[in-house]
């Protein structure tokens, strides 16, 4: 079972760690995140990938080409530095022979586990299955009464709903929707409308890498052996 990884962003919010090198690339510890995320997949059974290469593209395909110690089965496909999501997805189809393959972004870290994921999926039979996580604030919340008086702190709490955490699982049926618009907005609205996506709960840890203050509280955790989804 293949995982495709989407890998073609800009990264514009990452300042200048992105203006020589794409993203995935930026590191953790000694390895880009991009390594890491395959780290998760490979360490549970999962080393076939797709990476669908956008900007600075070739900057991936050189590391692996030069990097690939762990002997990972890699296809590189050029899906274009401006395309969407839908529109990579669409320019790998080629390459997706099983019946369901993995799908994950190229800056979500977790300790989510992928085999009951996959099982999840096929039990439920829903043509794309999300992991559903719920994120901590970025900001302090505070908690007032009647009078306006602040009456509680809360220091950067788990915010209370869920949301997209990435490490999905897509049913080939998917193809057949690509072309109603974005993955995220027209297509997973379709899928709603029809009831055929599904949410897999996962309780466990997440964090994305969006920003710089995120890249240095992911290395932060790394070399303080506080790596949570360092799960090999």
């Amino acid at each position: 079972m293949k995982t495709v990884i989407l890998c073609g962003g800009k990264g514009t919010r990452m300042s200048a760690l992105t203006e020589k090198i794409p993203k995935p690339l930026v590191a953790i510890g000694e390895k880009p995140v991009l390594w890491h995320i395959m780290k998760i997949y490979a360490s549970q059974g999962f080393d076939s990938f797709v990476l669908c290469l956008g900007y600075k593209g070739s900057e991936i395909k050189k590391y692996f080409e030069k990097n690939n110690s762990e002997k990972w089965k890699i296809e590189f496909a050029d899906t274009g530095e401006n395309s969407t999501k839908s529109q990579r997805l669409e320019k790998v189809k080629k390459l997706i022979s099983d019946e369901n393959f993995f799908l994950a972004y190229g800056d979500d870290l977790s300790n989510v586990d992928l085999k009951k994921l996959k099982k999840f999926h096929e039990k439920n039979k829903k043509i794309v299955t999300v992991t559903a996580v719920k994120m901590e604030s970025p900001f302090g919340i505070l908690e007032t009464n009647a009078k306006n008086e602040i009456i509680k702190f809360y220091e950067k709490p788990i915010l209370d709903y869920w949301l997209n955490g990435g490490y999905m699982v897509l049913n080939k049926k998917i193809f057949n929707y690509l072309k109603f618009g974005e993955l995220e907005k027209e297509v997973f609205e379709k899928l709603v409308r029809e009831k055929e996506i599904q949410a897999f709960k996962h309780s466990g840890e997440w964090k994305t890498m969006n920003t710089l203050k995120d890249n240095q509280e992911l290395n932060e955790l790394w070399e303080n052996g506080k790596a949570f989804w360092k799960i090999w």
